[in-house]
């Protein structure tokens, strides 16, 4: 008896298709059976694909095809992105809801977040903590539209699940608080931290140009007013857990959520009932909702007595805080330094703490545990050829990264030349790092040292001024091939430093200003410009 060989199994799914060779196999097995097909099958394109599986894979979008997301930009308002956005696909709406920022609080980049909110592998809506709230307002508006067309398939959810990889964000490791120390001088009108952390038995390792995320908690003393004024007893049960336990580990506690808001709009009448629907809907009634934390709200509508549970359900959940590596593990090996500033402000008659800043600065002891991930940096890097000169600019806690790249390429004797700005308010309270940067100066291993102080004097100088003013030599270090590192405030440092280095480019590179600022733009796509944000 013979026996005929089985023909292979077709193959329709295109190679760029997100599956495992056994997940590409079965659904190729699927669809052949499902159209009676046993060979010389032309593969799906990518759209098919996604005609098929809904929610997996995305239709091919315009800015893939482009290799552009004009709305990436942190310093671009919220409403000028979903302009800029308007008509593309809905997962690149989403993510230009995003704040764009890269930061990995979320445990994705911008774009991943909103792929897996679009792919149903993420369902919660309020991962983005430097968009806050108007980001979550956003997304969920987007999510109802998502909600309104074709349902989910419900296997590829499945498949999905099972074809993404873990978020370190989802595995946190156990690191050790060993120490910190003060940067500014008694004086200084800034409070800013330098953080020893402990990584020995925690399996991570990271690369300088990456950024640490911690999980802290919240005040104490802030969940024990929280619970006095709901007038719930601290040991509430909320899921085999104390009420006072939960909001100080598990619940965000600014600002106030629109859940909450709805909740007190149910629990109260009147007059203070439609203002809490109205605060619940974005709107700002009284002027003050910028102001309102949990604790607020619930002092701005005295007296309601919420269940616990239900209360807890109204919050959301305490993110991580990422913050900029400022040490190089070739130097330290297993410890890893942070800078913090800490964040205290009054608003409402009360100070009014950051959490993760206060909860490093002033909280931990000594040998307490927290809980850690490494976020990789994505385009933040030093030059693969490490002749290459570079130029950084870093005021603040900026420096964060640059203290990074001088120890590394200081303990890989990398030969290529290091130039630094730094600056802050007042040169005899605020150099951060002075004995550090300093030695490094006087060895030779800091070509050049540029500082910018804004309260020293009459005028207030800032790095972009320094700048203009070194225009001639930054153009020399660009013709040598210089990669130039930007890291601080999205919003007005940045944008000042690439408006600056545009004119020195057109200024000294003999160029048109739109030619100086194609410039720049190459530089960035080459990776020769590069940002850490925020």
């Amino acid at each position: 008896m013979s026996i005929t060989a089985r023909p292979p199994i077709p193959s329709f799914l295109p190679e760029s298709a997100p599956f495992s060779p056994e997940q590409r196999a079965w659904l190729n097995g699927l669809l052949a059976g499902a159209f009676g097909l046993e060979g010389g099958v032309t593969p799906l394109s990518k759209a098919d694909v996604a005609k098929l599986l809904p929610g997996l894979v995305e239709t091919p979008t315009p800015d893939e095809d482009d290799g552009g997301a004009p709305w990436h930009d942190p310093a671009m308002p919220l409403a000028e992105r979903m302009q800029v956005a308007e008509g593309r696909p809905l997962a690149r709406r989403m993510m230009a809801a995003m704040a764009q920022q890269d930061c990995g609080q979320c445990g994705y980049n911008c774009k991943d977040y909103a792929d897996a909110l679009f792919g149903g592998k993420e369902k919660r809506l309020n991962l983005c903590v430097p968009g806050g709230k108007d980001t979550a307002r956003v997304l969920k508006q987007l999510q109802q539209e998502l909600e309104s067309g074709a349902p989910q398939h419900e296997p590829v959810a499945v498949l999905a699940a099972a074809a993404a990889k873990g978020n370190a964000r989802d595995n946190p490791a156990l690191v050790t608080f060993v120490s910190r120390r003060r940067l500014n001088k008694a004086g200084s009108n800034k409070e800013t931290w330098h953080i020893e952390l402990e990584l020995s038995d925690s399996g991570l390792d990271y690369v300088v140009g990456d950024s640490f995320g911690i999980f802290p908690a919240n005040d104490p003393a802030l969940a024990n007013a929280v619970i006095a004024a709901i007038g719930a007893p601290p040991d509430f049960p909320i899921a085999g857990r104390g009420l006072r336990e939960v909001l100080i580990e598990d619940a965000a506690l600014a600002p106030a959520p629109d859940m909450l808001f709805q909740l007190i709009s149910y629990l109260t009448g009147g007059e203070r009932r439609q203002k809490a629907k109205a605060l619940a809907e974005g709107r700002d009634p009284d002027g003050d909702a910028a102001t309102l934390d949990v604790l607020a709200a619930l002092e701005k509508f005295p007296g309601l007595r919420p269940d616990p549970e239900a209360f807890i359900e109204a919050l959301d959940a305490l993110q991580p805080r990422v913050y900029s590596i400022s040490s190089s593990p070739k130097s330290n090996p297993n410890r890893l330094s942070l800078t913090v500033d800490a964040v205290r402000y009054a608003a409402g008659g009360r100070t009014r703490l950051g959490v993760a800043s206060t909860f490093l600065a002033s909280r931990l002891q000594p040998g307490d545990k927290v809980r850690g991930y490494v976020q990789k940096a994505q385009h933040f890097a030093l030059p693969a050829d490490p002749r290459k000169p570079i130029i950084m600019i870093g005021p603040g806690t900026g420096i964060a990264p640059f203290r990074a790249f001088l120890q590394e390429r200081l303990a890989t004797k990398a030969p290529g030349a290091n130039w630094l700005y730094f600056g802050h308010q007042r040169s005899d309270f605020d150099f951060f790092y002075e004995d550090e940067l300093k030695a490094m100066r006087a060895s030779g291993h800091l070509t050049r040292l540029t500082l910018a102080w804004s309260r020293d004097g009459d005028e207030k100088i800032y790095v972009h001024h320094r700048m203009r003013d070194d225009g001639r030599d930054i153009w020399a270090w660009l013709e040598r091939g210089a990669y130039i590192y930007v890291c601080g405030d999205a919003l007005r440092m940045a944008k000042d430093v690439e408006r600056a280095l545009i004119d020195i480019v057109a200024a000294h590179g003999k160029r048109s200003p739109e030619d100086a600022a194609r410039f720049v733009a190459e530089l960035k796509k080459n990776d020769r410009y590069q940002a850490d944000v925020y």
